[in-house]
């Protein structure tokens, strides 16, 4: 996997030597962002062995979401508010069906942690109904009025407090559950984690650069609106990370852990990242939540179906393909819609 690190420097040196279309740099900086989404991933591991799980998790909600989070402001820079808002729930949507579905049909036959579960189903419920308050009032208008960017605040504070409240609490019963593995990876020290979480969020602040700049002549020479590639392909790509090491760990007989990575991933970006960026926009262009009535349903809808797949904890391969085909259905409805 290290290798595949190069990519992002040939994306960025091809960028600035200008002899690609904008076409294959979307594609190349598209691919270049998997690697670094997975470094991203491993050092927050190899720095938690040194910090302990408090700050281990907060680096893991830092640093975890970073191509995200750049993804996301870059996108607010260049007034691609659709973008920003599609790349959002996206994520929220492929963690809950794609990733969990995905895992589950790789590991099998297990046992999730319902508390654990039913606790993120809460969360992205309570943001769904949340989003509602911004959202509604621009189902008819501008839907970047500054009136519902201003509505975005409250929201995304209170947004914020519960994540806090809730990871606290969270973070305190897994310390109390916890069992040392047999299995520790031998971490790399402390430096060279904080230097690789450096270098590769800096990294992906320019290859996302690049993907957000040619995002829409690539959604037009392919025939595809920005909202679907954002919806579908950059939320995919932004979460590379959680996405292969999900599958992963499931298919060593780890569905607990896979189950806990998917669905911690999808509540993290509700209550997290949506108000994080909602907020830090203010320093650039405000941004308003005003998702589209596709997106809540999608939510709303994703929530519900997952939580009744996996209402009594147990897992298996037909209920993640059960989910996959649920985020079939998201696709195809992200596809019909159309731009705003």
């Amino acid at each position: 996997m290290f290798a595949t690190l190069a990519v992002a420097p040939i994306s960025i040196a091809l960028h600035y030597l200008d002899v690609l279309p904008d076409t294959w740099e979307f594609v190349l900086s598209a691919v270049a962002l998997i690697p670094l989404a997975w470094l991203i991933g491993e050092a927050t591991e190899h720095a938690a062995e040194h910090t302990g799980p408090g700050i281990g998790g907060f680096l893991n909600a830092t640093f975890g979401n970073a191509p995200e989070l750049i993804i996301a402001l870059i996108a607010v820079h260049q007034g691609l508010t659709e973008v920003v808002r599609g790349s959002l729930t996206g994520s929220v949507v492929s963690n809950l069906l794609l990733v969990l579905g995905a895992s589950l049909v790789a590991g099998g036959k297990g046992q999730l942690d319902r508390y654990s579960s039913f606790l993120a189903f809460g969360l992205l419920g309570f943001a769904t109904v949340m989003f509602l308050f911004p959202a509604i009032p621009g189902w008819e208008g501008d839907p970047d009025r500054d009136s519902l960017a201003k509505l975005a605040v409250p929201v995304s504070i209170v947004l914020l407090i519960v994540y806090v409240a809730v990871t606290w609490y969270s973070l305190r019963r897994h310390a109390r559950l916890h069992v040392a593995s047999d299995e520790a990876i031998q971490a790399w020290s402390l430096r060279a984690s904080i230097g690789a979480l450096l270098l590769a969020t800096v990294t992906t602040a320019l290859v996302a650069e690049i993907l957000v700049g040619s995002l829409e002549v690539f959604s037009e020479r392919v025939g595809l609106t920005e909202f679907f590639v954002a919806a579908v392909i950059v939320a995919i790509v932004g979460n590379a990370a959680e996405h292969g090491g999900a599958v992963v760990v499931a298919y060593r007989g780890k569905i607990a852990l896979a189950g806990e990575i998917a669905l911690s991933s999808a509540a993290q970006v509700a209550v997290f990242l949506i108000p994080a960026v909602a907020l830090l926009s203010w320093l650039i262009d405000p941004l308003a939540l005003s998702f589209r009535p596709v997106e809540i349903a999608a939510l709303g809808a994703s929530v519900l179906f997952t939580a009744a797949v996996l209402f009594n904890g147990h897992s298996s391969r037909l209920k993640g393909a059960v989910l996959l085909a649920g985020y079939v259905v998201v696709v195809i409805a992200f596809f019909l819609a159309g731009d705003r």
